[in-house]
């Protein structure tokens, strides 16, 4: 299929977002406000009475009926489809837009720009793209000169994204094992590549100076890991260095990953990262 121009920047463009990292996206970019439909995750970032949409089982008739001008997808709403979910969309002309999905910082900022030159806003992506690496290089600085000094030792710290009997956590050649080395910490799984589901044993034997934990589905998550059978032996329980982090801001690629960073930042290294704001 040739290459759709980009759709018109005029405010009555009709957008449908497929997830809530390019929701981030499009508000950071000014078009908050031509969202029609979303995911359910995105619906909090937008006014009441915008439409939900399930990405997973789309109802295209229903999302015909909403008469958008561009649909935007990642790759994890078309993964492992025997067909194309969208695909009578495309068949009435509705452009339907995909991006990658994003695993390390560049990819990020990639997809920000990208967003942005669809939908004639590349000035603003730019000005996104350059907040977003002011913020970054405000953590770095503090980061780069910690880990300069001989006498740094750097602590080691183990991000919990999905708790206990299930486990889930990220290695290298992904944005949060960047964000750990940004602020001069090292991932205890560094050594490993994506996302990973680490047994106890792996976790208890890597023995991580500070825990990171951004799960927000159970009521009290670090009280959760700090009881856990065995964990008295890790370091973190035993010096009581468990933290929670925003859910939303370390998880999703979007311009906001700089909030998990400075939380993270002060939780392993409280007082160097002291004056950073919020």
């Amino acid at each position: 299929m040739p290459e759709a121009a980009p759709i018109p920047a005029a405010p009555g463009g009709r957008i449908i977002s497929a997830s809530p990292s390019i929701t981030e996206i499009l508000i950071g970019l000014g078009l908050g406000s031509r969202i029609i439909a979303a995911d359910q995750y995105s619906l909090p970032l937008l006014p009441p009475g915008t439409q939900e949409i399930d990405f997973f089982y789309p109802d295209q008739e229903f999302i015909l009926g909403l008469e958008p001008d561009l649909l935007i997808s990642t790759e994890v709403n078309t993964q492992g489809a025997a067909d194309n979910p969208f695909k009578l969309l495309e068949d009435f002309g509705i452009r339907c837009f995909y991006i990658p999905t994003s695993t390390t910082i560049a990819e990020i900022k990639r997809d920000i720009r990208t967003i942005a030159v669809e939908l004639g806003r590349s000035a603003q992506g730019e000005e996104l793209v350059a907040a977003m690496e002011r913020e970054i290089q405000q953590v770095a600085d503090i980061g780069n000169r910690l880990t300069a000094d001989p006498a740094f030792i750097r602590k080691t710290v183990y991000l919990e994204i999905s708790p206990f009997p299930n486990p889930y956590s990220m290695g290298r050649e992904t944005f949060m094992n960047e964000m750990i080395e940004i602020i001069g910490a090292r991932n205890i799984f560094s050594d490993v590549t994506g996302w990973i589901a680490p047994s106890a044993e792996a976790i208890l034997e890597r023995n991580p100076d500070v825990i990171l934990t951004n799960v927000n589905f159970i009521p009290d998550p670090v009280g959760e890991i700090m009881a856990r059978p065995g964990f008295d032996n890790v370091t973190a329980v035993r010096e009581a260095q468990v933290y929670v982090i925003d859910a939303d801001s370390s998880s999703r690629p979007s311009q906001h990953i700089t909030l998990a960073l400075r939380q993270m930042a002060r939780a392993v290294y409280p007082g160097e990262y002291a004056a950073l704001g919020n």
